[in-house]
């Protein structure tokens, strides 16, 4: 899959924005380029966002979070957030996503739909949703009715049971199992409670269940109704259903806006499973002192407080990291991933010892790509695995070095390259932001041709200040945001 184009009206900083990427361009790497302030940070993580976690309920507050702001002109019923062509195989598929107020795209569900209703005002966009939290509330209550049956079975008991400490004993283990019903007389403590009053707080919270529970089947069954109108309107408008979000990224506020994705040239029965693939084949590194519009306003307002405990902005940061499998940032040596490298090199060679009677080469190959890359110094593993090694030939004697004998530019270049081959990125876009930082400007020039030799098969997308990088590519390759990178040095 490739990124073709891709156009933003207006989004945060970003304005009129429509750059297209040749397929046909030899390498397939195009620097993006812009003065400071240009919202190259923020085009890398829209564009990723939203095909890495559209169709993904559990990432769907990443989308919610990058979309706060973004709000419907009082004077129209919808806004196109962005257009993105992607070649897959051999055909382009437009991905148009646009936000819709919810209730306008109700009365375009009802007037669409001649079908009866028992009430149109409980439509809404985001049912799938919703049913999803009734299914939950269900499931809850069901667990519930199933608790007070049997306590009210173990109280029939009690009554008949002679012994006053062996009834203690079970009114005890009773009251700490229903303790998350807070009855009233349970407070009075196991000695002064009355099992006739108990008994009729557990059967009273039975009842209410019970009804509760009649209720949530009705809003299941008539979410599963009104889910089954929306996903048959949103079918025939060629349109996906993303999210409903709060513009002002207030969770306690009706989100009345709606994210919806309009899919052209492409079989809408062949839909998710394309989003699907898509999703896992785009992917977004930067340096880990960016700011991630995809995280919450409330931890990236953690930037400005004392970092020192474990709701820290880094700790969200890591916390966002386990969640998007696509997302990679340039710490100061990616230890884990090399260290799983290591494992799963031994462990190839152990399977092919035990398959064919002689163990593999892949730890050797790992070894010899690693020890190229660092070209005069060598790395391995310690033998627990609980670390790596860095040595140095000097005059034919390895010498151990440390984190400070090392640059920041080479351990870097380690990482990304470990990234890329450690989850196996092939045919992929690969957005990096800022991947120049701390490469000497001959590194600059040198990390297209690497980028390149280790997994040709990508695209790379890479949002720059460096005049470097750009000249190992031709001026076609390289894309601009006003402020464009090379205005200024044009006017001199």
């Amino acid at each position: 899959m490739k990124l073709l184009r891709v156009q933003v009206p207006d989004f945060r900083i970003l304005k009129n924005v429509d750059i297209t990427f040749e397929q046909d361009f030899i390498p397939s790497i195009f620097p993006l380029g812009s003065q400071n302030g240009g919202g190259k940070s923020t085009l890398l993580q829209l564009i990723f966002i939203l095909l890495h976690c559209s169709t993904d309920s559990d990432k769907k507050d990443f989308v919610k979070n990058i979309l706060s702001g973004f709000s419907i002109n009082n004077n129209s019923n919808k806004r196109v957030l962005a257009i993105i062509d992607i070649w897959n195989e051999d055909k382009i598929v437009q991905l148009e996503f646009l936000s819709y107020n919810d209730s306008y795209l109700r009365e375009l569900l009802i007037s669409n739909d001649k079908t009866e209703v028992d009430n149109d005002n409980y439509i809404q966009f985001s049912s799938s949703n919703q049913l999803e939290k009734v299914i939950n509330k269900i499931s809850i209550t069901e667990k519930e009715i199933q608790d007070l049956e049997k306590a009210l079975n173990r109280l029939d008991n009690v009554r008949k049971i002679e012994s006053s400490e062996e009834r203690l004993y079970i009114l005890r283990e009773l009251v700490q199992r229903l303790q998350r019903f807070k009855f009233r007389t349970s407070r009075l403590g196991v000695a002064n409670l009355r099992i006739e009053g108990f008994q009729d707080e557990v059967q009273t919270r039975l009842d209410i269940s019970k009804l509760n529970l009649e209720k949530y089947y009705e809003q299941r069954e008539q979410l599963e109704r009104i889910l089954q109108r929306v996903l048959k309107y949103l079918q025939s408008e060629k349109l996906l259903y993303i999210c409903n979000y709060s513009a002002n990224g207030n969770e306690d506020e009706e989100q009345e806006e709606v994210l919806l994705c309009r899919i052209n040239n492409i079989d809408m029965n062949k839909v998710e499973i394309f989003m699907k693939e898509l999703s896992q084949k785009i992917f977004l590194a930067a340096p880990s002192t960016q700011v991630f519009l995809f995280n919450s306003k409330e931890s990236r307002k953690l930037l400005f407080k004392k970092q020192d405990n474990e709701t820290d902005y880094y700790s969200q940061l890591k916390l966002a990291k386990s969640k998007l499998s696509g997302f990679f940032t340039y710490d100061f040596l990616a230890v884990d991933i090399l260290i799983e490298a290591f494992k799963s090199a031994r462990d190839k060679d152990f399977a092919e010892a035990i398959k064919k009677g002689e163990y593999g080469n892949s730890y050797k190959a790992l070894i010899n790509d690693l020890n190229i890359i660092l070209s005069n110094k060598k790395i391995n593993v310690d033998t627990d695995l609980s670390g790596v090694i860095f040595k140095l030939d000097k005059d034919g004697e390895d010498v151990e070095l440390y984190p400070e004998d090392l640059s920041h530019g080479e351990l870097k270049r380690l990482s990304i390259y470990m990234w890329i081959k450690y989850h196996n990125i092939e045919n992929a876009i690969v957005l990096m932001d800022e991947i120049e930082i701390a490469f000497h400007p001959d590194w600059q020039y040198q990390i297209i041709a690497d980028l390149n030799q280790w997994s040709p098969s990508n695209q790379y997308i890479l949002a720059t200040h460096s005049y470097e990088l750009c000249q190992a590519l031709t001026p076609a390759h390289v894309k601009e945001l006003e402020p464009k990178l090379l205005k200024q040095e044009a006017k001199n």
